[in-house]
């Protein structure tokens, strides 16, 4: 009788250290992806926008930029200049635009008109703009480039493209957290 109660009690301990465990794993990967929000929060805030980091999905700013390259955005309250490459918003549009500044008009109130137009398109973006808008204003401008990393956003234009590989590597990765043993 003495060694089933004893068989049973390390049964039990052997459960409550496996969930203990799969706890432990649980709260890594919980973690991982706060503080990947946090990262992405702080970025946000030193950078002043909504997108500090936008990768390049068209070939319409050739030879400057590369599809899948990655840039790096600042939008502090510096003036916009013509050369500049800004990333900007379309009213109703979720996809934001990389484009370079072609033309700046100042009005006397202060305000700012910005026409874009990507390197490698032959007219301005007049036609991708909202119904009815000729120029971006200053709010809609997401930041503007401060730095690339070439090519490493091809990862993201392959996972949009593949919407079930984004799944399945995300499920892998959850699992390799949640089976990763460390020892104690």
């Amino acid at each position: 009788m003495l060694e089933i109660v004893e068989d049973q009690i390390a049964e039990l301990k052997k459960l409550w250290k496996n969930k203990r465990l799969l706890l432990h794993q649980g709260l890594n990967l919980a973690m991982i992806v706060f503080s990947a929000l946090m990262i992405w929060k702080g970025l946000m805030f030193l950078t002043k926008s909504e997108s500090p980091v936008v990768v390049v999905l068209s070939g319409s700013m050739e030879p400057a930029f590369q599809r899948g390259d990655i840039l790096f955005l600042n939008n502090q309250a510096n003036p916009i200049r013509v050369g500049e490459v800004v990333v900007f918003k379309i009213k109703d549009r979720d996809i934001p635009i990389v484009h370079r500044v072609m033309k700046v008009h100042e009005k006397a109130s202060g305000a700012v008109e910005l026409l874009t137009k990507g390197d490698n398109n032959r007219v301005d973006d007049r036609g991708l703009y909202a119904p009815g808008q000729l120029w971006l204003e200053r709010d809609d401008v997401l930041g503007r480039a401060v730095g690339t990393l070439r090519y490493v956003g091809m990862v993201t234009i392959i996972l949009n493209d593949y919407p079930a590989l984004k799944y399945v590597l995300v499920s892998i990765m959850g699992l390799f957290v949640l089976t990763n043993k460390e020892e104690a």
